[in-house]
């Protein structure tokens, strides 16, 4: 086996308590709120309610959330985010016949991506293709994995040379494997139903101010929809988790599916494009909320579409933006 020291591959996700226990939400969440790019608030302002207010009657909240959808393995973003990586390890060696080194870091929590990088670093690699496992840019996700890589890098005296990836909301592999998985439900539940896309929401001042995540998150749901060559009533586009009393990005998720019944519209399934790795927001706040929601408000069938996750078509999604944006190393 030939080992390649041209270049290296790391994939970054969001981040996920250590254990499903209030002591280490806790510690998950200060470190994620405490990012401007997260919440941009004055921390004069913001500092007091995070620490005496969100992190005091929060985490016990969302502990139990976690022990609902932990599994054997440990949280899992951070388990399916590891299968993800083995695969795309793998199948690297498979097309290119050499061991490609490939890690995974988290923004907040762990794996850190100081920890990674010195993995990197051990294997000999000068040049680091970074994947953010965002589909669709925003300065709140994709720019704050960017922050905390360069603040890994503040102390590094040689610094590696760096290919930064934008996003993939538009890549035919990402909409042809959104497609797949699709299809693959109707056909398991012998029907085509009401597609609804469900993106994590952000607050709609940040679009106004400039992140592009709206207009990339309406690409997505557009050419999926074309692919699948539906009309206009037969899909919804919407968004979910928003917190605090700002406005954020509309139509909501919540208030929507207790409004679909009364349309008529009582079977659905359920997408977030927005998440290529299945977490607490998909695994809970979709499949358990937001069904509730719509079968409360007289919805008769609600089946919530995995996201992409370790499978083939993400391997090979992964594989080839990694190919693609490597050919000045290899």
């Amino acid at each position: 086996m030939k080992n390649a020291s041209d270049y290296g591959v790391l994939m970054m996700n969001l981040g996920t308590p250590d254990a499903p226990h209030t002591a280490e939400v806790r510690r998950y969440l200060r470190e994620f709120l405490s990012d401007s790019r997260v919440v941009d608030l004055n921390p004069l302002l913001w500092k007091p309610i995070l620490n005496l207010i969100v992190l005091t009657f929060r985490p016990p909240k969302v502990a139990k959330v976690y022990q609902q959808v932990w599994m054997d393995e440990g949280s899992p973003l951070l388990v399916l985010s590891q299968r993800l990586k083995e695969n795309v390890k793998l199948a690297l060696l498979e097309r290119t016949g050499y061991s490609v080194p490939v890690e995974l870091a988290m923004t907040y929590g762990n794996p850190s991506v100081e920890s990674a990088a010195n993995k990197l670093r051990e294997q000999g690699v000068k040049n680091i293709i970074v994947i953010p496992m965002y589909p669709q840019f925003s300065a709140t996700t994709t720019a704050a994995a960017y922050d905390r890589l360069m603040k890994s890098l503040k102390r590094c005296p040689h610094w590696p040379s760096l290919q930064l990836l934008h996003d993939y909301a538009d890549h035919p592999l990402y909409i042809k494997a959104l497609c797949n998985s699709i299809r693959t439900q109707w056909d398991k539940q012998g029907e085509r139903r009401h597609l609804v896309f469900s993106y994590h929401g952000i607050p709609k001042r940040y679009v106004t101010n400039g992140d592009p995540y709206a207009r990339r998150c309406e690409t997505t749901s557009r050419l999926v929809a074309e692919e699948l060559e539906l009309g206009d009533h037969e899909w919804t586009h919407v968004y979910q988790s928003r917190f605090g009393r700002e406005e954020w990005l509309q139509p909501y998720a919540d208030v929507t599916l207790k409004a679909l019944p009364s349309m008529g519209i009582k079977k659905i399934n359920v997408i977030s494009p927005a998440f290529s790795i299945d977490c607490i927001e998909t695994l809970e706040e979709v499949t358990l909320e937001l069904g509730d929601e719509f079968k409360h408000n007289g919805g008769l069938a609600f089946d919530y579409i995995p996201a992409l996750n370790d499978s083939a078509d993400q391997v090979d999604l992964y594989v080839s933006l990694i190919e693609k944006n490597t050919k000045q190393w290899t």
